[in-house]
């Protein structure tokens, strides 16, 4: 039976694309101080889609840490301090509108209601990540809540989700990760977790399908799933 689940937050929680596309033109346009060749390198360093507004599927982006990013922007921006680079981005992140993915004041506290125990992990740091799940008032509702400098690690390494399970006294075996990118289904695989994909975040289905129990298209399906599987 399934008594836990941790999830993703950005394409998880909140659609990828929606929140962050306009948001990423504006950090990059600004770093790279109106220069349209700089902003070119970089937006194709990163992935990133300035017609449409929107990273691609394969964007560094989409699962990597917030240093992991900056170490991109680096190598095309060498000039820039790091840690100052950090700073403006945690900031700057910590301040996005976040599209949710489905009403989640009411999808957590429906969770609740089934006795589940929730938690977060994400490769956000954990300071913004907070900022976030707190003006989606979603942060009563959960049990744990991780970044990737919170002292577990990142993701794909399973670090946040077993530190998961010893805050919630449950065997990996009783839990399910849930995200919307490969990092997010090798991490949930390596802790011993069942596996949830979702397609709010720009990685197609046939790219998540390999690694997960079930692609859904939102968090939406997965009560209805786990009660049809028998989890629940």
């Amino acid at each position: 039976m399934i008594k836990g689940i941790i999830f993703d937050k950005d394409g998880t929680l909140f659609d990828f694309n929606a929140t962050w596309g306009t948001w990423a033109r504006g950090m990059l346009e600004a770093e790279t101080g109106g220069d349209a060749a700089l902003f070119a390198d970089l937006a194709a360093a990163l992935g990133y889609d300035p017609q449409g507004n929107r990273f691609e599927p394969g964007s560094i982006v989409i699962a990597s840490t917030v240093g992991e990013v900056a170490d991109v922007i680096l190598q095309v921006l060498p000039g820039k301090d790091r840690e100052a680079l950090l700073a403006r981005m945690n900031a700057a992140s910590s301040q996005v509108g976040q599209i949710e993915a489905v009403p989640l004041s009411s999808y957590f506290s429906d969770l609740r209601g089934l006795g589940l125990r929730l938690g977060i992990a994400t490769n956000d740091a954990e300071a913004p990540a907070r900022r976030h799940l707190e003006r989606a008032g979603v942060m009563d509702h959960l049990d744990f809540v991780a970044g990737y400098d919170s002292g577990y690690g990142g993701k794909p390494a399973p670090g946040q989700l077993l530190a998961f399970c010893a805050q919630t006294g449950l065997g990996a075996g009783q839990c399910v990760m849930v995200g919307d990118s490969t990092h997010d289904l090798h991490a949930g695989q390596a802790a011993g977790m069942r596996t949830i994909g979702v397609l709010t975040g720009p990685a197609p289905q046939a790219e998540l399908a390999p690694f997960a129990d079930i692609v859904l298209p939102t968090i939406a399906e997965i009560p209805d799933w786990l009660k049809t599987e028998n989890l629940l």
